[in-house]
């Protein structure tokens, strides 16, 4: 097989199972031995970050939800073996009864470029906050309140914050994530 007539295909998957079904494409066309057909199976992703608890989580997140891309010959029983799989509901922009439509260049490319862009991508934001700002704190125990930024510190991305409680002035220390300027 040359890699010149390997096409990039858009597979249909049930929603939330993408991974599953990746993996039971990738074990399914090793035990039935075309590997030599597929190159690559991709559910692309991106890394999102969540705040629960007041806490900063790390997330990967299906960037096509029901999507997986599939970089294959699609000759003989190849496309059948794929749609037989547990999870798989069929290829995209597929006419009944028809062949599978590969992606065009510029989508790939988008796509590949997408992927590897999310990937790579650091979570090193520019600090958005200046000394002496006013912001409103929205995450936390002291949600809902007003007050002024005292320091910065950028290593561990905290910023400390004056805040009036019972009309004292009380400094809290908070993520750039728990508070929001006030425009």
């Amino acid at each position: 097989m040359t890699d010149s007539v390997k096409k990039w295909y858009v597979v249909r998957a049930i929603g939330g199972q993408e991974n599953k079904v990746k993996t039971y494409i990738e074990n399914e066309i090793a035990r039935l031995g075309m590997t030599d057909y597929v190159d690559r199976v991709i559910v692309p992703t991106e890394k999102v970050i969540q705040i629960r608890n007041g806490k900063k989580i790390h997330k990967e997140r299906v960037y096509f939800p029901g999507y997986i891309m599939i970089e294959a010959n699609l000759s003989g029983e190849l496309p059948h073996v794929i749609k037989s799989i547990t999870g798989v509901i069929g290829f995209l922009g597929e006419v009944k009864g028809g062949d599978p439509v590969p992606m065009r260049k510029s989508e790939i490319n988008r796509m590949l470029g997408k992927v590897d862009e999310l990937s790579v991508q650091n979570d090193n934001v520019a600090i958005p906050y200046v000394i002496g700002e006013t912001v409103k704190v929205i995450d936390g125990p002291f949600n809902g309140f007003d007050g002024t930024i005292e320091n910065i510190n950028e290593e561990k991305r905290k910023l400390e914050v004056m805040v009036k409680i019972f009309g004292r002035k009380t400094p809290l220390e908070l993520s750039y994530m728990q508070v929001d300027k006030i425009s």
